[in-house]
């Protein structure tokens, strides 16, 4: 039984839904191509800032999911329009060097910055660096969160601490409120919406985040389905308010 009546697209989140530790989710892959089969459009979404959308795809092709470089929408894809359109194209990056390939026409720069990218670095988020950009900051540049996620599961440490506890304390030292462009935000799902060419209500949102993917999909007026193999229990689920409209074992399930 197809137990998506009445969706069109639908945005899986990446990490904790399709991915493990960078390994499939058993039955994935084929769930991502029954849902292909019944003319179902999708697009592939994360938060992630460690690399780019390019090889989160590759990491996707090696664990056997069909899927293009183009259908992969992460922050940086978001973050890179916006910079560009303000015309203002100076800025300065606590990104990892590799996913900068997704800022193409933003020019990097350490001395005047017009924005600041804070993304996931992980141990690189020293004293030092941190000051640096509250010294970009109070010098007039203003702050783009890729996300604010609290933590995360680094497969080697556990759970850890995210980008998000850093873009905090930089709002807090600076007085400057950053723009967020990630999941949960508005902006994000905005441009997942327009890129698939659907209205909200024809679109399921597949993730393992109570707050990013199910949240920030209802507020946008997308369906909601929970994955369970991923950051949330089922008694967090249970305790919630928020109610997503299924709640599954795994993203196998989602079509039984």
């Amino acid at each position: 039984m197809n137990r998506l009546s009445g969706v069109r697209g639908v945005l899986f989140d990446v990490d904790g839904t399709l991915l493990e530790d960078d390994r499939p989710i058993p039955g994935a892959p084929q769930t991502l191509d029954r849902v292909r089969s019944l003319g179902i459009a999708v697009r592939l979404t994360t938060n992630t800032s460690r690399r780019p959308r390019s090889a989160v795809a590759s990491v996707l092709r090696r664990g056997g999911f069909r899927v293009d470089d183009r259908e992969v929408l992460a922050p940086c894809v978001l973050a890179r329009r916006r910079i560009v359109d303000s015309q203002r194209t100076r800025a300065a990056f606590l990104l990892p060097a590799a996913a900068r390939e997704d800022f193409e026409g933003v020019v990097e720069d350490e001395k005047h910055p017009d924005w600041v990218v804070v993304g996931d670095i992980g141990r690189d988020f020293t004293w030092e660096r941190l000051n640096r950009a509250y010294r970009w900051i109070r010098g007039g540049a203003a702050i783009i969160a890729l996300h604010k996620n609290r933590v995360w599961d680094n497969g080697v440490d556990g759970i850890v601490l995210d980008a998000g506890p850093f873009v905090v304390a930089l709002e807090y030292a600076t007085g400057v409120e950053a723009e967020l462009v990630g999941k949960p935000s508005l902006p994000f799902f905005r441009l997942a919406l327009a890129d698939l060419g659907l209205p909200p209500d024809q679109v399921m949102v597949v993730g393992d985040d109570l707050e990013a993917d199910c949240r920030g999909g209802a507020a946008a007026g997308c369906r909601t389905a929970l994955v369970l193999s991923g950051k949330t229990a089922r008694e967090e689920a249970a305790r919630s308010r928020l109610r997503p409209e299924r709640v599954l074992e795994s993203v196998a399930d989602l079509l039984e």
